[in-house]
């Protein structure tokens, strides 16, 4: 891979239940063609799914038992602060739900299936307009002990969530024992260099990724860690 283009998509507008992402992406961008990425904002997702949730807009508190709801873990709590694990097995501030670029008196949940989501904006734009691409859905997270926060990927298909290096050998020919790069996640926080938090660009495309990613991939399947291997839990 010598180089990436990162471009985004504008025009969508606003994302409403019921909406199909597919037909807002062809009917806001021709450019797309076969062999794209493209990071595709869990937000929108949410949207299109009607998995909103009515809360009180005068409580700023209010999505508090909703968090609840959507982990099956509690790991910490810190004040008002909540890290949770989710059905999905997520690890995250306050289950994922968000209160940001949405209507106020809303919460927006994850998707219940994102991998899933996935696949359906991918199977529907090969349906629609003949376009072979991969699609990532993209959330921000946190990250222990370290500040700031960051795109990584709850969701993708038609790219693999991994890239294994086990057996390849580095640039002194030493061989790699147990780097395994998590490739969509780096991807997505690519993405949102051209999306940003408060742009209103929710799809971006990454054209020039290595056509041997290109495969069957899951999030769920891939990338969360089992239990029994994480040293933190």
């Amino acid at each position: 891979m010598t180089s990436l283009e990162i471009i985004p998509i504008t025009g969508i507008g606003e994302v409403r239940p019921g909406d199909d992402l597919a037909d807002l992406i062809i009917a806001a961008d021709t450019e797309v063609r076969s062999g794209d990425c493209l990071v595709v904002t869990q937000k929108v997702v949410s949207k299109a799914e009607n998995r909103l949730v009515e809360i009180d807009p005068n409580d700023p508190f209010s999505h508090k038992p909703l968090v609840e709801q959507e982990s099956v873990r509690i790991l910490r709590r810190r004040g008002e602060l909540i890290i949770s694990q989710t059905e999905h097995g997520f690890v995250c501030a306050n289950a994922g739900i968000d209160l940001s670029n949405v209507e106020r008196g809303q919460a927006a949940l994850l998707p219940v299936d994102s991998d899933r989501s996935a696949r359906g904006i991918k199977d529907r734009l090969k349906a629609r307009a003949g376009l072979e691409v991969a699609i990532i859905v993209s959330d921000t997270f946190g990250r222990p002990w370290r500040r700031g926060v960051t795109d990584v990927a709850i969701g993708c298909a038609g790219i693999g969530a991994i890239v294994d290096l086990r057996g390849t050998n580095d640039s002194l020919g030493r061989e790699l024992m147990v780097t395994e790069v998590a490739a969509v996640d780096e991807i997505a926080a690519a993405a949102d260099l051209v999306m940003g938090k408060a742009e209103g660009i929710a799809v971006a495309i990454v054209r020039g990724l290595p056509a041997e990613w290109f495969r069957s991939g899951s999030v769920k399947d891939e990338i969360i860690r089992d239990p029994a291997d994480d040293l933190f839990r």
